[in-house]
């Protein structure tokens, strides 16, 4: 990512840390929101004045922006075990997570869940210890982690999902608008499933960045989705079992 794409990147998160949206910005700025929009686009042209404009709005530094900048870190794509634990202990606070990572406002959080402010504002205070997210003033925040975070495999979140979750997620029909339940067993290389693998990745990379997009529609347009994606060298084992001694690979 280029030097100015990462700069944009770093305003785009700061305005919606702070709960401002292109047309508070716009309206700020004395512009058009569909001129925003394009100063903030993947190619955008972004003045050095406009830049300053923009500080001014978000009472942000110029220094302290170039600062974040040139320390940023890359975002963590996967939690510790000892994070995974923590989070997964207070099913509240792993609410409050899971929430966070889907970028919504405390306020949203909220609106949809029998929890009190004070609990909302408790778990935003431990994820920051946590080194989940950056707490920032009025109980807004930015993401220290990857939206598309990868939960260990065999950690606590996933045990948590095959023990609490998956049965619960696999109960329904999968015949609603927009849903999806398939399966297809095959046999090739290794190759081409570390290929496949990564091609899946990036479906989930694409779920993430749709998601961050349809923020902004109003929340009677919403429904929430949710994707599990999995890929194994495995066999039935009802199947394993009708195998004929010494053919096959014996999957666990």
């Amino acid at each position: 990512m280029s030097s100015t794409q990462s700069l944009v990147a770093l305003l785009k998160g700061e305005l919606k840390a702070q709960g401002l949206s292109y047309a508070d910005l716009a309206r700020e700025l004395g512009l058009s929101e569909s001129s925003v929009k394009r100063m903030l686009a993947p190619g955008g042209e972004m003045p050095l004045s406009r830049v300053d404009e923009i500080c001014r709005v978000l009472e942000l530094e110029f220094v302290e922006l170039a600062a974040r900048l040139g320390n940023r870190a890359p975002a963590q794509r996967e939690l510790s075990l000892e994070q995974e634990k923590a989070v997964v202990a207070d099913a509240k606070l792993l609410l409050v997570a899971i929430c966070c990572l889907s970028q919504w406002a405390l306020e949203d959080v909220l609106a949809r869940y029998r929890l009190s402010e004070a609990d909302g504002v408790a778990a935003l205070a431990q994820l920051d210890r946590l080194g989940v997210i950056e707490l920032r003033p009025h109980n807004r925040y930015r993401l220290k982690v990857a939206k598309t975070l990868r939960w260990r495999p065999q950690g606590p979140v996933m045990q948590f999902f095959r023990e609490r979750v998956m049965a619960d997620f696999f109960a329904g029909g999968f015949d609603g608008e927009g849903e999806l339940l398939t399966l297809v067993h095959g046999e090739f290389g290794a190759g081409h499933a570390r290929e496949l693998a990564e091609r899946l990745r990036r479906t989930a990379d694409d779920f993430a960045r749709q998601h961050l997009l349809d923020q902004k529609l109003p929340a009677a347009e919403k429904r929430p989705y949710s994707v599990v994606i999995g890929l194994r060298s495995w066999v039935f084992e009802a199947f394993r079992d009708l195998e004929r001694p010494g053919l096959g690979l014996r999957r666990g």
